[in-house]
């Protein structure tokens, strides 16, 4: 018997978001593409960024034991792995290999040569988001002072105050609707910005201590 309440309520809900979002009129429709690109490079960094697709766990220990495991002949396996190029590091790793018995100098330019690529990689998807951030505001504050515009042209002294003022509020949707989009992007940008800061300094660590090590050894 419960079930009838809620339900109802939300329709009355469903019914309520698309008025709000009708009265917008028709800069709710770049606000909503707007959403749309934002919402999808939020769920494509999260999944881009994630530890298996950037610094796999297995790897990274396996990258900071790689000395003991080139001592005790366990290395084709890890070299296999690096040689697929599943992640970040792997990738990275594949051009301190390749290098091997060379001066530490030689590998770290190698490494830094591929590094811009993969610095690439980690921040797609961060340029959208910027400009999701930039747009979305504007987009609002344009749709709000168009509405104003209309409002104040059909001004006259017999104006109706309330209906002016109920005007106003319904111009002021499409700032409300902007923001509402900005604002989660703002957030997601500054997660995702210190997250890649994170990943490169464990990256950065990790490479120059296989850097130390393939040094030494021999081709």
């Amino acid at each position: 018997m419960l079930q009838l309440p809620v339900a109802l309520s939300a329709v009355d809900a469903v019914g309520t978001s698309w008025d709000f979002l009708a009265k917008g009129g028709i800069f709710m429709i770049p606000l909503g593409v707007a959403s749309i690109v934002g919402l999808a490079a939020i769920l494509y960094k999260f999944l881009a960024l994630s530890r298996s697709r950037v610094i796999p766990e297995k790897l990274a220990r396996d990258v900071e034991n790689f000395h003991e495991l080139l001592a005790s002949e366990r290395i084709e396996p890890v070299l296999k792995e690096i040689e697929r190029g599943e992640s970040t590091l792997a990738r990275l790793a594949s051009v301190v290999v390749k290098h091997r018995g060379k001066p530490q100098r030689d590998i770290i330019l190698a490494v830094e040569a591929s590094s811009r690529q993969e610095s690439a990689r980690l921040h797609a998807g961060i340029g959208v988001l910027d400009v999701v951030i930039t747009v979305s505001p504007l987009l609002g504050l344009l749709g709000t002072a168009s509405g104003l515009v209309a409002i104040f042209e059909g001004l006259s002294d017999s104006a109706d105050h309330l209906a002016i003022a109920r005007g106003i509020a319904i111009a002021l949707n499409t700032t409300i609707v902007g923001l509402a989009i900005a604002v989660p992007c703002v957030v997601a940008h500054g997660y995702f910005t210190r997250r890649i800061e994170v990943l490169t300094a464990r990256l950065e660590s990790l490479l120059a201590d296989l850097a130390n090590v393939c040094q030494k050894a021999r081709p």
